[in-house]
């Protein structure tokens, strides 16, 4: 089945050439099906590629779905033309007014930031209240892990002396995970990110640990009643996404290494192989289905 989404926007022309089968609105309205309601907060700054990225990987699915864009109110993108933000996206405000079944809250390039020294922090904290009764299950990516986990639980965020980057091979923790389920013992995934969170740290907060490494700390992870759901890394990544994020670290002079187990022999100037694809697509798989198809009500408005 097709993802909905905006008509015009640039991920359609880029995933029609991958053979993505995606439905736009004016046909989708034609339709007489409810399909699933599924918003992404999109933080990142590079707003294109997150949406081609995202999109891809949630059109891997049977079930219909109607995606909604989200822009933070009163912030204003510096990397993103603002006629597309105005085109294709409604506000964190508008959002306020709605139910979806489904929210994914992208990482952000703020990390180093105390959360209270970004703009948009406030705002962001009462889109945080709102998902409690308004959304039925959230995936948090990345820094959106530990603003959700600052915000819910109280977990302080933990930065680290240099930044996570590369290929990690994670663990399977709990192999009867819904959220993981198809999935390898160990698997690959994609970090980029300057904080971390310690299994001791989801200690006592009915958060259950599914899958993480010792290098790279909890990766992913879960309410009890998939309500929420975490994944410090980058499944969603594309086979370049870390390659460009090391070269614009270079030349901003920051003290970067080369991204972890990334290219071959460690040699920037081989192509990287992408080793992650197929766990990308089982997890966002398994979310749409397992923690919000199968359990959020037919009509949004029973959400509690």
């Amino acid at each position: 089945m097709p993802i909905n989404v905006p008509d015009g926007l640039p991920a359609i022309e880029t995933l029609s050439r991958e053979n993505i089968f995606l439905m736009p609105e004016r046909r989708a309205a034609a339709q007489d099906i409810r399909p699933l309601e599924i918003a992404v907060l999109n933080l990142m700054p590079t707003k294109i590629d997150t949406e081609t990225q995202l999109v891809r990987l949630l059109s891997n699915s049977s079930l219909q779905l109607h995606l909604t864009l989200i822009s933070m109110s009163g912030h204003v993108s510096k990397n993103t033309d603002l006629t597309h933000i105005s085109s294709f996206y409604i506000s964190s405000d508008e959002a306020l007014e709605r139910r979806f079944d489904g929210l994914i809250v992208t990482g952000a390039p703020v990390e180093t930031m105390d959360f209270e020294q970004v703009d948009y922090w406030s705002r962001l904290s009462e889109l945080f209240e709102w998902s409690r009764h308004h959304v039925y299950s959230t995936l948090f990516i990345c820094w959106g892990v530990n603003a959700a986990l600052w915000h819910f639980y109280g977990i302080k965020k933990r930065l680290m002396e240099q930044k996570l980057s590369g290929i990690y091979e994670l663990e399977l923790y709990d192999g009867a995970s819904r959220l993981l389920r198809g999935f390898d013992d160990r698997f690959w995934m994609p970090q980029s990110r300057y904080a971390t969170v310690l299994p001791e740290d989801l200690e006592n907060t009915g958060i259950n640990l599914l899958a993480g490494s010792e290098q790279t700390g909890a990766v992913v992870f879960s309410d009890a009643q998939h309500r929420q759901a975490f994944v410090t890394g980058h499944l969603e990544y594309d086979l370049l996404t870390l390659d460009r994020e090391y070269r614009r670290d270079l030349a901003a002079g920051l003290p970067v290494a080369v991204p972890y187990n990334y290219y071959p022999d460690d040699d920037p100037n081989r192509l990287p192989v992408i080793r992650w694809r197929t766990y990308a697509y089982q997890l966002f798989s398994n979310w749409l289905n397992h923690y919000v198809y199968q359990e959020t009500p037919f009509d949004l408005a029973d959400i509690r």
